[in-house]
C-alpha cells in the first residue's frame, strides 16, 4: 500500500545558484513554447479575476490552459501532449474519458440532469461507501469544502459545543472554520507546542478564528494539553490521516491515529477524517480502512465523482441522527445531482475495483523504484513517499513529519523539477512543494517511466 524511504542525499553549495539558473532556463522554454496560452491568458485577464477560475491555478511562470484529455494524457491549448499526473488535484483516478464514465453520464444526460430530488443511483453509491468505509449513513454535496463544512457543523450540532481542533498546516477547504493555520510561515506559526490560530486569508472573522485550536501532526501530547485547556468546549477534531497538502506526510508516531481516536472519545468530542484526498485513492476504503481507525465522520470528494463535482459525508448512526431528526439541515440544491450520482456509481462499481488497486500498486512500485535509483545515483537531498495511487518526491534531508519540517524545504528544487517534468511531457500540480503525483487506472508503465526519466534529466542538470 505504501512506499517510503529516508533521504540519503545532500545539498551542495552549488545547488542554489544552479537551481536559479535552471529555473530561469526552463521557465523561458515553458513560455516560449506556449504562444497561444499567452494570448488566451491576456484575454482571460479582462474578465476572469486574476485571469483564472480558481486562485490555486495561479502559478509560475504562467497558468496552464488545458484543451482536452483522453486516457492518461491531456493536451494543452498549444497542442502539447502531456502525461497527466496532476489528474485534477487527485480527482481523476479513473483517467480521462473512461468509457464506463462516459457511458454512464451520456445515458443520464438523455434522462434529465437535475430535479433537486433523489434518484436511485444515490442509494447504490451510499451502500457502496458504507461497505468501504464502515460508516452506515451518508449524505452528498458538491465539493470537498462543502463536505468538511458539513462535518464541522455536525460536530457542533451533535455535541452542543463550539470549538474545534485542526492540524497545523492542513487545508480542509475554504470555509471560515478551517481557514486557520493553512500555509502560515515565520512568526505566524507560534511556539512548537502552542501553534497560533492564524487566519489563512483575508475575510475570516477573528471571532471564528478563536474557535479553532491548532495542534501539530504526529503529536499526542499537545493534543491532550489542548483538550485539558478547553475541557468541555471542543466539539471535535478534523484531520487528514495522511497529510496531503505538504507533499505526503505519514503518521510516524506509533499508535498516533489510535491515540487521536482515544483522546477525542475520552473528552466527549467527535473525530472527522478529511478523506477528500485519501478517500478511494490510497485504498478502496481510504485511510479509514487502510489504517483500521474509524472516525465518527468521513469527508469525501474528488475521486468519488469520476470527474464530476461531488462531495459526501458519512457518519455513525449517532452522529447522522442529528440530520435524521432535523436538528441540522444538510442541504444543497445540487446535492445528489443525477449526473454526479451516475458517474459516482460507475466509478465505485465498475472502475475502482480490486483490479484497479492492484494496478495502482504495480505502477507505484515501478515509479518509486525508478525515482529512488535516480536519487541514489545523483545523491539528491530527497526521498520518495508514496501510498496507493499517490506519491511525491520530497526534497528534504530527513523525513518530514509535520508542517514545520515542510516549511523548511527549499521550494526551488520542487519548482525546478515541475518545469523539467512539464517541458519533458509530464503534467504535475504547479504547487510542486505542496502537491503530489496522482496515478489513474489508465496510466501505463511508459507513463510512469517518463516521470523517472525527467527526474534524471533534472538531476543531471543540477549535478553537472
Amino acid at each position: 500500500m505504501a512506499t517510503a524511504e529516508r533521504a540519503r542525499g545532500r545539498r551542495t553549495a552549488e545547488d542554489g545558484p544552479r537551481l536559479d539558473r535552471l529555473i530561469a532556463e526552463q521557465e523561458e522554454i515553458f513560455v516560449r513554447n506556449r504562444p497561444r496560452a499567452a494570448e488566451i491568458q491576456r484575454r482571460a485577464e479582462r474578465h476572469l479575476a486574476g485571469g483564472v477560475t480558481s486562485s490555486w491555478q495561479v502559478a509560475e511562470p504562467k497558468p496552464v490552459w488545458i484543451e482536452r484529455g483522453k486516457g492518461s494524457k491531456v493536451w494543452d491549448v498549444d497542442g502539447h501532449e502531456l502525461v497527466d499526473l496532476h489528474n485534477g488535484y487527485g480527482v481523476m483516478a479513473v483517467g480521462h474519458a473512461h468509457p464506463k464514465i462516459v457511458e454512464a453520464v451520456q445515458r443520464r444526460v438523455t434522462e434529465g440532469t437535475h430535479f433537486a430530488q433523489p434518484t436511485p443511483d444515490s442509494i447504490v453509491v451510499a451502500e457502496n461507501l458504507a461497505e468501504r468505509f464502515g460508516l452506515p449513513l451518508w449524505r452528498f454535496g458538491n465539493s470537498g469544502t462543502e463536505a468538511t463544512m458539513d462535518a464541522v457543523h455536525l460536530m457542533r450540532a451533535a455535541t452542543g459545543r463550539n470549538k474545534i481542533i485542526k492540524v497545523e498546516g492542513t487545508y480542509h477547504g475554504h470555509h471560515d472554520s478551517v481557514q486557520v493555520s493553512v500555509y502560515q510561515e515565520g512568526e505566524d506559526l507560534g511556539p512548537n507546542d502552542h501553534p497560533f490560530s492564524a487566519p489563512a486569508s483575508a475575510g475570516i472573522p477573528t471571532e471564528i478564528i478563536e474557535l479553532t485550536r491548532v495542534v501539530p501532526f504526529n503529536d499526542l501530547e499537545t493534543l491532550e494539553r489542548v483538550f485539558a485547556e478547553h475541557e468541555g468546549e471542543i466539539a471535535g477534531m478534523i484531520m487528514e490521516a495522511v497529510m496531503m497538502n505538504c507533499g505526503i506526510v505519514l503518521s510516524t508516531l506509533p499508535g498516533y491515529l489510535e491515540g487521536v481516536r482515544r483522546i477525542t472519545s475520552e473528552h466527549g468530542a467527535l473525530l472527522t477524517f478529511d478523506e477528500v484526498k485519501t478517500g478511494l485513492t490510497i485504498h478502496p476504503g481510504g485511510a479509514t480502512a487502510a489504517f483500521g481507525v474509524t472516525p465518527d465522520i468521513v469527508c469525501l470528494a474528488k475521486a468519488l465523482g469520476g470527474g464530476l463535482p461531488c462531495g459526501a459525508i458519512g457518519g455513525t448512526e449517532e452522529v447522522m441522527d442529528v440530520i435524521v431528526r432535523g436538528e441540522y439541515d444538510q442541504v444543497g440544491t445540487f446535492n445528489g445531482n443525477p449526473l454526479t450520482m451516475a458517474a459516482a456509481r460507475a466509478t465505485l462499481t465498475e472502475v475502482l475495483t480490486p483490479a484497479a488497486y492492484e494496478r495502482f500498486d504495480a505502477l507505484r512500485e515501478r515509479m518509486t523504484r525508478g525515482c529512488r535509483e535516480v536519487i541514489d545515483e545523483y545523491d539528491l537531498p530527497a526521498y520518495v513517499e508514496a501510498i496507493g495511487a499517490k506519491g511525491s518526491v520530497t526534497f528534504a534531508p530527513e523525513t518530514v513529519t509535520d508542517y514545520r519540517d515542510y516549511v523548511k524545504i527549499d521550494g526551488r528544487y520542487s519548482h525546478a523539477l515541475w518545469l523539467f517534468q512539464h517541458n519533458g511531457g509530464v503534467f504535475l500540480p504547479p504547487w510542486g512543494k505542496a502537491e503530489q503525483w496522482m496515478l489513474s487506472v489508465q496510466h501505463s508503465d511508459q507513463d510512469v517511466d517518463l516521470f523517472a526519466e525527467n527526474l534524471r534529466a533534472f538531476a543531471t542538470a543540477l549535478r553537472s
